[in-house]
C-alpha cells in the first residue's frame, strides 16, 4: 500500500472551482492537508454571468468539513484577473505550492457557422486564461523551488469532436503551453502536466444530443459494467496524485475516462530522409510516402531538440 497522499503546509488553487470536475479537485486537496483558493466566476456553462455563490458554497464546504480556503471570483480571461487570483493565495495563506487549470466554458457551432464571439470566448477563458493564472504563480514557484500545475486540456483538441473547433483548439493549445512550461520550469523543481478528463458535468450536459448519441450507445451497451464511472469524482484521483510531491511525471499527458487512466503519448516515425544539397520536389515526397507514414520504429519526443536529435543520428547513422 502507498504512503498518504498529503498536502499539508501546501497552498493549492484551483480553477473553475465552484462545480464540476473543479470542486472535487479543491474538495479532496482540502481534505488532505491542501489550503485551498476556490475560484469561480460563477456564470453558466457558457461562460455568461457572475456570481458569487458557487465559489463560497464550496469553501463553506471545506470549512465545514476542517479544512482551509478561501473564494475569489475573479475572472482567468484577463491577466488582471489570473494576478488577483494568485494575489489571494498570498493574501491568505503566503505561497502558491500548486495550480489547477480548470476554468472553461462551453460553446458549440460547426466550424463554417462559428461565431467570432463564441472563438474569442473560447480562447479567452481556455488558453489566455491559463497563462493569466499560470504565469504568476510560476514565478513564485520557481522563487520557492518547488510547483505542481495541472492543465485542463481535453480530448476533443487532442483527438477531435464534431461542432468543438473553437474549444477543441484552445484546449490543445494548453498542451503546447505544458510542454513550454515544463521544460521551463525543470531546474526550478516545477512540474507541469496536461489532462484530458471525461466526466458527465454541466458542459457534458449542454452537448448537442445528436452528438451524445454514440456515447449514449456506448454507455447503454455497457451496461452495468460502467457503473459510476461517469461521474466527476473518477477524475478526481488522477488530478490529486498529479498536484501531489509523490508524483515525479512532468511534461506528459494523462487521459481519465470512465475509470480508465492512461498517459498519451506524442511519437514520430523514422520516416525518409532526403537529399541533404537540394530540397526533393513533391514527387519525390509521393514516391516515398509509405516511408513517411511508417509507424514502425516510432519513437517518443520529448522536446524540438529531441527531434533535431533524432535526425542527427539518422544522418550520421552508417
Amino acid at each position: 500500500m502507498s504512503s498518504a497522499i498529503r498536502f499539508d503546509n501546501r497552498v493549492a488553487i484551483v480553477t473553475g472551482a465552484g462545480g464540476g470536475l473543479g470542486r472535487g479537485y479543491a474538495l479532496d486537496l482540502a481534505a488532505r492537508g491542501a489550503s485551498v483558493v476556490v475560484n469561480d466566476l460563477g456564470g453558466s456553462f457558457d461562460g455568461k454571468g457572475s456570481s458569487s455563490s458557487m465559489a463560497d458554497a464550496v469553501v463553506a464546504e471545506i470549512k465545514a468539513a476542517g479544512g482551509k480556503a478561501v473564494a475569489s471570483y475573479d475572472s482567468v480571461s484577463t491577466s488582471a484577473g489570473g494576478k488577483a487570483i494568485v494575489e489571494s493565495a498570498l493574501d491568505a495563506f503566503g505561497r502558491v505550492d500548486v495550480l489547477v487549470s480548470n476554468a472553461g466554458s462551453l460553446r458549440n457551432a460547426p466550424i463554417d457557422e462559428l461565431p467570432d464571439d463564441t472563438l474569442d470566448a473560447m480562447i479567452e477563458v481556455h488558453l489566455k486564461g491559463a497563462f493569466n493564472v499560470a504565469r504568476p504563480a510560476f514565478r513564485l514557484m520557481k522563487q520557492q523551488g518547488y510547483g505542481r500545475i495541472v492543465f485542463a486540456s481535453s480530448a476533443a483538441g487532442m483527438l477531435g469532436n464534431e461542432q468543438q473547433a473553437a474549444y477543441g483548439a484552445a484546449k490543445a493549445g494548453l498542451v503546447g503551453l505544458m510542454n513550454i512550461l515544463s521544460l521551463e520550469g525543470a531546474p526550478h523543481g516545477v512540474k507541469a502536466n496536461a489532462l484530458l478528463p471525461t466526466a458527465m458535468s454541466r458542459m457534458a450536459a449542454a452537448m448537442d444530443p445528436k452528438l451524445m448519441e454514440s456515447a449514449g450507445a456506448l454507455y447503454a451497451a455497457l451496461g452495468d459494467k460502467l457503473g459510476n464511472s461517469a461521474d466527476p469524482s473518477f477524475v478526481t484521483p488522477l488530478v490529486v496524485y498529479l498536484c501531489s510531491e509523490a508524483c515525479d511525471s512532468t511534461h506528459s499527458i494523462y487521459s481519465s475516462t470512465l475509470g480508465r487512466y492512461a498517459r498519451a503519448f506524442l511519437s514520430m516515425g523514422e520516416g525518409w530522409v532526403g537529399p541533404r544539397m537540394e530540397a526533393p520536389r513533391a514527387e519525390d515526397i509521393a514516391s516515398h510516402w509509405a516511408e513517411i507514414c511508417e509507424k514502425k520504429g516510432a519513437v517518443e519526443l520529448a522536446s524540438l531538440m529531441d527531434e533535431f536529435a533524432v535526425v542527427a543520428r539518422q544522418l550520421t547513422a552508417g
